[in-house]
């Protein structure tokens, strides 16, 4: 179990992440729940330590680019984009939509890379680093449909069902909603959700699979503005999609963080 002063200090610095903009001292206090004097102290820490600054006019406390810097070292040694990048760009060319991989952690689901194929008109073009929620994205479909009925029934259980707001109208509300669009993916081999992460927002997700274990890895998924990328345009664009996943499977043995992730499954 976490010591207090450390899941304090990751607290702290999840809660910056939210807030490019920085908070105030009692503002990060209050949300932590904690005693403002606590919340200095840990934020006096990670100052310190070069992960946080207080800026000098407002007296916020913002992140600085140590933990950003730590991420791109960490991918960038993984080869994690030396692998996926290309097959991305491939697939954002010829679907001319977003392409975004997913991969898991843990009982997470986090998009780690994109490549945007809209060059004009709509775009959706959201920041990376974002989790993917099981029950109302293509992605995380697409991981639950790639699991046995009893894995993906307690994973969503445990994770629950969104209900923040920004939800679409086609959003699944029950525990049921979310396994009958797990049995709609199983049975299509890729998931597709239209409304649901987000109004106007329609994606396609399929798993990425070890290919000698069968470990699930992540998803790759097709996303785009729902008036353009409809249900009748499925059999366009899923086959690439597919066959991207099954290059993507095949070379994760090039990737020394897919190799630690099959190997943990």
């Amino acid at each position: 179990m976490a010591t207090q002063q450390t899941a304090r200090a990751i607290g702290a610095l999840e809660l910056l992440c939210a807030h490019p903009a920085g908070l105030a001292l009692q503002a990060i206090a209050d949300a932590l729940a904690m005693p403002k004097s606590a919340a200095h102290r840990t934020l006096a820490d990670l100052v310190e330590l070069g992960h946080a600054r207080q800026d000098p006019g407002t007296s916020r406390y913002l992140l600085s680019t140590r933990l950003l810097s730590l991420a791109f070292g960490f991918l960038g040694a993984s080869g994690l984009g030396d692998v996926s990048q290309p097959l991305l760009d491939a697939l954002a060319e010829a679907t001319g939509e977003l392409v975004r991989l997913g991969v898991i952690d843990g009982g997470r689901q986090v998009w780690v890379a994109k490549s945007q194929g809209a060059r004009s008109g709509l775009r959706y073009d959201p920041d990376m680093g974002r989790e993917a929620a099981l029950s109302c994205t293509a992605s995380g479909h697409a991981w639950l449909a790639a699991l046995n009925g009893d894995d993906a029934l307690a994973m969503v259980a445990r994770q629950g069902i969104a209900t923040h707001d920004g939800l679409g109208p086609n959003a699944p509300r029950t525990l049921q909603d979310v396994m009958a669009c797990v049995c709609r993916a199983r049975e299509r081999g890729y998931a597709w959700v239209a409304d649901s992460s987000s109004p106007g927002l329609s994606a396609l997700a399929a798993a990425v699979l070890h290919p000698s274990t069968g470990a699930v890895l992540g998803t790759v998924s097709i996303a785009g503005p729902s008036l353009r990328l409809t249900e009748a345009r499925l059999p366009d664009v899923a086959p690439a999609l597919l066959a991207t996943a099954r290059e993507l499977g095949l070379a994760s043995s090039g990737s020394a963080f897919f190799a630690a992730r099959a190997s943990a499954s």
